[in-house]
């Protein structure tokens, strides 16, 4: 077996082509306009378009966001509740995600508690949810209430 060192290794014979020498008259084979043709975008000298160009047209890349119907990479995902539902409870409680569910209100707790602003409020409560709507908001402090942000 034979040991290579970094300094004696060269490719296999007949992998590596000679470079093409453009524009160095006919004989070479790629004389004049050295296999561009005659004339053109494609022809000039720093000639590729960069990737994405349509030839001034707006490109994909700029327009899709604009079109409809294109989904969100990483929503936001709540567990919901309007305020109608919080009305039902005592006065003075602390309302969270865990006695809400205690409570039967809500069913399935996979996400942060939302509070929506649907309906009335007549009962003075702590609310604590990870986000509110400002009718929500509203209606609590209206009621004498007060809404905590939880992580």
């Amino acid at each position: 077996m034979t040991t290579y060192s970094l300094d004696s290794l060269k490719p296999q014979p007949g992998s590596r082509r000679r470079k093409t020498r453009k524009g160095r008259g006919i004989a070479a084979g790629q004389g004049a306009s050295c296999g561009f043709g005659m004339r053109g975008q494609k022809s000039r000298s720093g000639r590729p378009t960069r990737p994405g160009f349509e030839g001034g047209q707006m490109p994909l890349y700029r327009r899709v966001p604009k079109l409809k119907h294109f989904p969100l990479v990483n929503p936001k995902e709540f567990t919901v509740i309007n305020v109608s539902k919080l009305a039902e409870l005592k006065a003075g409680s602390t309302v969270s995600l865990d006695s809400l569910v205690k409570d039967g209100l809500v069913t399935s707790p996979k996400h942060p508690l939302k509070v929506l602003g649907n309906g009335d409020l007549t009962v003075k409560l702590t609310v604590q949810a990870a986000a509110f709507t400002a009718s929500a908001r509203d209606k609590i402090e209206a009621a004498g209430g007060t809404c905590e942000i939880t992580g």
